[in-house]
């Protein structure tokens, strides 16, 4: 019998699909924004400053941009500290929060309790700075890598998902003579790639989107990921990111918020194109290791 809607609940259905188009807008417009002014002509973009859909496209922002080394350079950084920075987190987590989801593991609830406290409790900024310093990372792309190798938070998920295993399997593998890192690398984590796939994606965009820690730790321009460029340029206004002398005499320079929008598109266009890849897995993941404590 199909049930047949009150006009209560369509004008309340109505008003939810109003907001969330609204919401949705008010999220989407201003990246729309960027795009289209990015691809928007000089002459047009200082005549009508806002533009959703521009008539008349141009690349010359790319083209200035890209006429230098400066954004390749800083995007090969951000790509390297991306990838062997994820790649570093999934491996200390992940060897890390297997021990820890064994009952039988000796003084696991004192680890457990000090992974916690890291959680609640950090160090501070100076601390911080003073460790890295002490241990020789400063102006090291590693300065941004190792000492943030384990998030606590995703410890815990991990661990948790890793206790959701049937034992049977390493019960199994143990009869098989298959060793602890045999049953980790050959079982447990070929298992476990939802939440690896959803672990790594919050790892790498955590590493793409740093600058603060860049701003403390690396002094060399060289170093700098693409996110300290766009500091450099959004909001200190500095230029350095275009070489004039590499385009033909003709060529006209963008007016600054246009190479502005255009560098944001370039940065943010990478992070994106990876999580289509991982989406399928996203919510499955993030939501196995949270059930259970």
């Amino acid at each position: 019998m199909v049930k047949h809607k009150t006009w209560g609940s369509r004008i309340f259905d109505g008003f939810n699909y109003a907001f969330l188009l609204i919401c949705s807008l008010i999220s989407i417009i201003p990246f729309v924004y960027i795009v289209a002014g990015s691809f928007t002509a000089a002459e047009e973009f200082v005549k009508h400053q806002f533009l959703l859909f521009p008539t008349k496209f141009s690349l010359n922002a790319y083209e200035y941009i890209f006429s230098s080394n400066v954004l390749i350079h800083s995007l090969g950084v951000s790509v390297f500290i991306t990838v062997v920075g994820t790649i570093v987190n999934l491996a200390f987590t992940s060897i890390m929060a297997y021990p820890l989801a064994r009952s039988d593991l000796v003084g696991r609830r004192v680890v457990m309790m000090m992974v916690v406290f890291t959680i609640l409790f950090s160090g501070g900024i100076i601390p911080t700075f003073l460790v890295v310093k002490a241990a020789g990372l400063l102006d090291s792309i590693w300065a941004l890598i190792i000492p943030g190798a384990i998030s606590g938070f995703n410890l815990i998920l991990l661990k948790n998902f890793f206790q959701q295993l049937p034992e049977g399997l390493e019960e199994a593998a143990k009869i098989d003579g298959c060793s602890e890192y045999g049953i980790l690398f050959r079982i447990v984590l070929p298992l476990s790639l939802p939440a690896l796939a959803t672990f790594g994606l919050f790892y790498g965009v955590g590493h793409w989107n740093t600058y603060f820690n860049a701003i403390l730790y690396i002094n060399s321009p060289e170093k700098w990921p693409i996110q300290v460029w766009l500091r450099q340029i959004v909001i200190l206004s500095q230029g350095g990111i275009g070489d004039s002398a590499q385009l033909d005499s003709e060529f006209v320079i963008p007016p600054p918020r246009v190479i502005n929008m255009a560098v944001i598109v370039v940065a943010t266009l990478p992070i994106l194109a990876v999580y289509p890849f991982l989406q399928k897995h996203f919510a499955k993941g993030a939501l196995l290791g949270s059930v259970k404590g």
